[in-house]
């Protein structure tokens, strides 16, 4: 693999808030599927900066628990929630989704974005049963990951490994629905359509005009060109054979 900087990395370095292969809009359906409510306890596994767990917060005033293992980035995600004054709502710690460091049937609803593509196949259903673990009885499990729907795409994903640099593991859409039956999920429903992450429309519902003009411009400078223009051009051209899957599972 290579050592170049790490795609979600480099487009967060960015500017970037939103890193999900569906963008807001993928996050938006899985909210509705949710139930949220001020009752609910929320578990968020790879929370990153935050930005869908504040969001979430100033939406229903739920009490949310947010995970992730970077040190980083979960102080930089502590500012965000301090600038959001959102501290009482929201509480960070460093945690492994492989092994969850909470009580059976603790949380009503867990969400994790992005995070289970990057696993092989085995650590795929290590984390899901833990989140089946901790989540209640009834409780709702949200995802969001890569995926695509044709055999042929499979040489798409050596292109995709190698420009993100991550040795990512997406699977066809019929297979994250029996992974998640098999991790113990019931009532599984999904949405799936076009990756937007750096498509110009996706750009802009994702981060605004303004601020997706403010990615693209650093994209282009010179010490960053090489890997922004190989990523948009992957994302807008090749791997449009790729697509997002958003799915909602039951306990």
């Amino acid at each position: 693999m290579s050592q170049k900087e790490v795609g979600h990395q480099f487009l967060a370095r960015l500017g970037k808030k939103r890193l999900r292969p569906g963008g807001v809009e993928a996050t938006n359906w899985l909210i509705q599927q949710g139930e949220f409510s001020s009752d609910c306890k929320v578990l968020e596994v790879a929370c990153n900066r935050c930005t869908t767990s504040i969001e979430l917060a100033q939406t229903y005033q739920c009490h949310i628990t947010a995970v992730d293992l970077d040190t980083k980035v979960l102080a930089e995600a502590r500012k965000a929630i301090e600038v959001a004054q959102m501290q009482d709502y929201i509480h960070l710690t460093q945690a492994n989704a492989l092994k969850l460091p909470f009580a059976d049937n603790s949380f009503d609803i867990v969400i994790n974005e992005a995070m289970l593509t990057m696993l092989n196949d085995a650590a795929k259903e290590k984390a899901l049963k833990e989140y089946w673990r901790v989540l209640k009885p009834g409780g709702r499990l949200l995802t969001h990951d890569v995926s695509y729907e044709a055999d042929e795409t499979k040489a798409v994903i050596e292109q995709l490994r190698d420009t993100i640099n991550v040795n990512v593991s997406p699977l066809q859409l019929d297979a994250w629905r029996q992974l998640l039956v098999k991790s113990g999920f019931t009532a599984v429903n999904y949405s799936y359509g076009n990756m937007t992450l750096m498509s110009p429309l996706g750009m802009i519902k994702d981060e605004g005009v303004v601020d997706a003009i403010r990615i693209m411009l650093r994209g282009m400078k010179k010490e960053n060109r090489k890997q922004f223009l190989k990523m948009r051009h992957f994302f807008n051209k090749t791997g449009r054979k790729l697509c997002y899957i958003a799915a909602v599972s039951q306990k």
